[in-house]
């Protein structure tokens, strides 16, 4: 019997894609327009951007 592994078994683990992270809550204007919003808090992205007052409603 062999003592070497595979050297690949334990990569199957790391070659599936990185999954971004799902934002708790978007903020009403993302939700609104349908964006991805980044959750940041007091102000998204989108809404620090465009200068839009970012609003969170719990759901």
């Amino acid at each position: 019997m062999s003592s070497q592994q595979n050297p690949h078994s334990h990569q199957a683990q790391f070659d599936s894609p990185r999954v971004p992270r799902r934002t708790p809550m978007a903020c009403q204007f993302c939700r609104g327009r349908k964006l991805k919003c980044d959750g940041s808090r007091p102000s998204c992205a989108n809404c620090n951007r465009r200068g839009y007052p970012c609003l969170y409603t719990p759901v």
